[in-house]
């Protein structure tokens, strides 16, 4: 966190949070705007997530309401709203936390193959949850990825409905890699599970090469069938998320249906440089004073 953008964005005021800093770096193609925030009695620090210019701020607003529905422990949840008549925001939990292709760059490249493989299985089991519940999360792409300490979270749940209320193909929306965009969906088509798998797909692509769109030996071999077919145009083609978590999960004599993509998070489950860049946020973040509120 530089800063100077610390200092400019602690100015600003969302909802009865103070930002402090943004998550994402200027610039960077993100499904929807996300910020370090504080509440003024600096008893709590949020994940606050607001939508992107030329997103419906209605259909954002519904997205973030329906997200508290969304639950499981790779997925950031949800646990306040905007309210009525309020440009709309939402608040997850701060934990630190880079957006994968953040820890790329801090990596210096692709992340080693247990890093993706960790990654892939605890984000298909989070998904096989949301997808036994009746839901889709509709944003998977690699900016929607954090990386922290413990293990990975989903966040913009959603982004691909929000930013395409007005139901045009999917393709160039402000933020969305269209690399992760699924074919049916990319022509117009409704979100559903398989698009989540294919969009998981893409992230694990990104992870072990740095593009989405990655050629075929590009990908480390041990993955290359698991991406592949996540990839498939064809969604019947496409393994279920529980299927794709058992493609990459190694088999145990201890692993259960709940721990089974945990076991994957072991120490030195992430670079070290990663985590070096986790801890420097964090101490950053301790080491900010916010001003004070302003008397009335």
């Amino acid at each position: 966190m530089e800063q100077s953008r610390t200092q400019q964005e602690s100015a600003r005021r969302i909802g009865p949070f103070r930002l402090i800093t943004r998550l994402d770096p200027p610039h960077a193609a993100t499904p929807c705007r996300r910020f370090v925030a504080r509440t003024e009695d600096g008893m709590h620090t949020v994940l606050l997530s607001t939508p992107l210019p030329g997103t419906d701020p209605g259909r954002f607003a519904a997205e973030a309401d329906a997200a508290r529905y969304l639950l499981g422990p790779w997925i950031a949840p949800v646990t306040d709203v905007s309210g009525p008549g309020e440009a709309p925001w939402y608040a997850s939990p701060y934990v630190p936390a880079l957006p994968l292709p953040v820890a790329l760059a801090v990596h210096g490249g692709p992340l080693p193959e247990a890093t993706v493989r960790a990654i892939g299985a605890t984000l298909a089991e989070a998904l096989s949850a949301a997808h036994g519940q009746g839901l889709t999360h509709a944003g998977v792409s690699p900016a929607a990825v954090l990386l922290t300490a413990d293990g990975p979270r989903l966040t913009c749940y959603g982004a691909v409905r929000a930013a395409s209320a007005d139901g045009e193909p999917r393709t160039g929306l402000p933020g969305l890699d269209p690399g992760a965009l699924a074919p049916e969906q990319a022509s117009g088509g409704r979100p559903r599970p398989p698009g989540d798998v294919f969009a998981l797909g893409a992230v694990l692509a990104y992870a072990a090469t740095g593009h989405t769109v990655p050629e075929r030996d590009e990908i480390p071999p041990a993955l290359r069938a698991s991406i592949a077919a996540c990839l498939a145009r064809d969604p019947a083609d496409r393994p279920t998320a529980a299927a794709l978590m058992a493609s990459l999960t190694p088999p145990t004599a201890h692993a259960t249906v709940l721990n089974s993509a945990g076991s994957l998070l072991a120490p030195g489950w992430l670079p070290g440089r990663v985590v070096a860049a986790l801890a420097r946020q964090s101490a950053e973040l301790l080491a900010v004073e916010l001003p004070a509120p302003a008397r009335v």
